[in-house]
């Protein structure tokens, strides 16, 4: 195995991003099998954005998800078999199997949430700053969003409000270019999404998403300056799913030639090169992918193995006015 300390970081984010990887894979097949109800929304392709913004915080540190969520509840340090567990159902998971993919939260490492609703965990986010500067407590809140929730107006009142208050949180759009089957060219005139930054007075940036180490860089700035008191930013990150919008989604509205074209610049494709390149053998990269699959179906496992919430719990945790 190779040595250096850039080496070990990339190959904790190769095994990261494999892990993600093949959570989701297996979550395609549980859904295709009728194992599982409801929804689920997949974000393969999209790793080296989770992986790499979540790299850029440290302990106490929060972050706020969307309807996209698996990838960065994972990158974070989410247990993934009490996340399998969750989607099954089951008492064990990190809801008590109330939540399920889109309403998953894990507190105790700073994870907010994942939210069903388009824009929703702007505002959110946007709060949880508010809050720590209101403590005076030195974390920076990192908030994951789609192109689609760029158009909500949620995004125009918290990042207005986050201006003007200076709050420590970084925007972070992963700009996959559909909302559902909406391409961004057919939603916004302006596609380069990172200029709106000019309107709030904060920095704004674009990156390659399929670059962990872009992503990384980009973040690390963003956080520093939040957590210096110098106020929210804007990264907008170009990326791609690689599956439709949600498991009932067969992808009618783009080519297969634009698949294969955004497929040749896979983020654990590239980073397994770089790796490659710095002496890691092809047969060490192959069994961090065999370890990563290992431990999906371990977590498949435990989800199947655990209970489901008895009965007489079905009145906690739940509120009304």
């Amino acid at each position: 195995m190779c040595s250096g300390t850039m080496n070990k970081r990339d190959l904790h984010f190769y095994r990261l991003m494999w892990r993600i990887r093949k959570f989701e894979e297996r979550l395609d097949q549980i859904f295709a099998q009728g194992l599982l109800d409801g929804t689920s929304h997949l974000a393969a392709g999209q790793e080296a954005c989770a992986v790499g913004a979540t790299a850029a915080l440290r302990p106490g540190d929060q972050v706020v998800s969307n309807h996209r969520g698996h990838g960065h509840l994972i990158a974070l340090g989410g247990d993934i078999r009490r996340m399998m567990a969750e989607l099954m159902g089951r008492s064990t998971g990190y809801c008590g199997g109330r939540g399920g993919s889109q309403h998953m939260c894990a507190l105790e490492i700073g994870f907010l949430g994942t939210n069903g609703i388009t824009g929703g965990g702007i505002p959110i986010a946007t709060g949880a700053a508010l809050a720590a500067q209101y403590r005076g407590e030195a974390r920076v809140v990192l908030c994951f969003l789609g192109d689609g929730a760029a158009n909500q107006g949620t995004f125009h009142e918290s990042l207005n409000m986050a201006a003007i208050w200076n709050l420590p949180v970084v925007y972070f759009i992963e700009n996959n270019r559909y909302a559902m089957s909406m391409p961004i060219e057919r939603a916004t005139r302006v596609t380069d999404l990172a200029r709106r930054a000019e309107a709030y007075g904060i920095p704004g940036v674009q990156v390659d998403g399929m670059d962990v180490h872009a992503v990384l860089a980009a973040t690390q700035t963003a956080v520093a300056q939040a957590r210096r008191g110098e106020g929210p930013a804007l990264i907008e990150a170009k990326t791609y799913r690689f599956f439709g919008h949600s498991k009932s989604d067969v992808r009618i509205y783009r080519t297969r030639t634009e698949e294969e074209s955004w497929r040749a610049r896979d983020p654990i494709l590239l980073l397994g090169r770089r790796l490659e390149a710095a002496g890691v053998t092809a047969a060490e990269l192959q069994a961090i992918e065999n370890e990563e699959a290992a431990a999906v179906d371990e977590a498949v496992r435990f989800a199947q193995e655990s209970p489901f919430a008895p009965l007489e719990s079905v009145l906690l945790r739940v509120y009304a006015p």
